[in-house]
């Protein structure tokens, strides 16, 4: 392949680029660095073309032309071809790969060589299923994976599931005055065996349904009140939402990540505790 034609072809790619046809740029991109791998634009080339299969969710792909990326990005300096590289790598369950990555981007991980579990704080992440999207709370597993510590309302999406998240934040959560960043979903990694149920409590304080929360958190389920959950337009989801902490006493409903027996016995506790001002009814599945 001559210079030229290399010009001609790196220039419809981009064209493909800004019009989002990814197949048809990152087509044009390869066939160039098939010819010219190493050319001081190559880097560049690399990186696009990786970050085009990653739009297309082609992982296997991403993971490959984002190793030939990485291969020419200076290493510890926060170049995003190590970040990109890293989430086709947990996406792929190549651990090895991945935590090259992060390490390579920067990131000072626990040591071992299975799936990172560097334990980054909660943020909260935009789940989107079938044109359904929710904010959760995850706690962050590694740079792109987090556990969803919320009792989704969204069907079929469940507490304490694996998801990949992406890597530019696309809003905020400010609570009591701190900040999480809001990352969108890229897929769901590792599904959750937990139901999601539904149960109407009576508490005849706010502190109440906080040790209701509690006493579940402390198994490892989940336990949401109807009042934890604020349904948002997409423009207001994307932006910055403030709120404080909301719980409240009275009547309400609140949705259960937990085996059945199990919910039934934590209610049972619960409300035992001091039985005049706690009480629960009509446990059932969600949905």
């Amino acid at each position: 392949m001559r210079e030229s034609e290399a010009e001609q072809l790196i220039e419809r790619a981009y064209r493909a680029w800004d019009a989002e046809e990814w197949l048809t740029a990152v087509g044009l991109l390869e066939r160039v660095l098939a010819h010219f791998p190493d050319e001081e634009a190559s880097g560049g080339w690399w990186y696009d073309a990786a970050l085009g299969h990653k739009f297309l969710r082609n992982w296997a792909k991403a993971c490959e032309l984002g190793r030939e990326a990485a291969a020419r990005a200076p290493r510890g300096e926060g170049d995003p071809a190590y970040w990109n590289l890293g989430i086709a790598a947990t996406v792929q369950r190549d651990w090895a790969t991945a935590r090259q990555a992060w390490e390579g981007f920067g990131i000072t991980l626990p040591a071992g060589d299975g799936p990172v579990e560097a334990r980054l704080g909660p943020a909260c992440v935009r789940l989107d299923t079938g044109g359904q999207r929710e904010v959760v709370w995850i706690d962050r597993l590694c740079p792109t994976r987090g556990r969803v510590m919320n009792v989704p309302v969204t069907a079929g999406r469940r507490y304490g599931e694996v998801v990949v998240h992406d890597g530019e934040p696309t809003g905020r959560r400010v609570v009591d005055g701190h900040a999480y960043p809001v990352f969108d979903e890229l897929l769901l990694l590792e599904p959750s065996g937990l139901p999601t149920l539904t149960v109407t409590v009576h508490a005849a304080e706010a502190t109440d349904v906080e040790a209701l929360v509690e006493l579940f958190g402390r198994r490892e389920y989940g336990a949401e009140p109807a009042s934890g959950f604020e349904l948002l337009c997409s423009c207001c989801s994307a932006g910055t939402v403030e709120r404080g902490r909301d719980s409240h006493a009275g009547t309400q409903r609140v949705s259960l990540a937990a085996p059945p027996r199990e919910a039934r016995r934590l209610l049972e506790e619960w409300a035992g505790l001091r039985a005049p001002g706690r009480s629960w009814k009509d446990l059932a599945p969600a949905g």
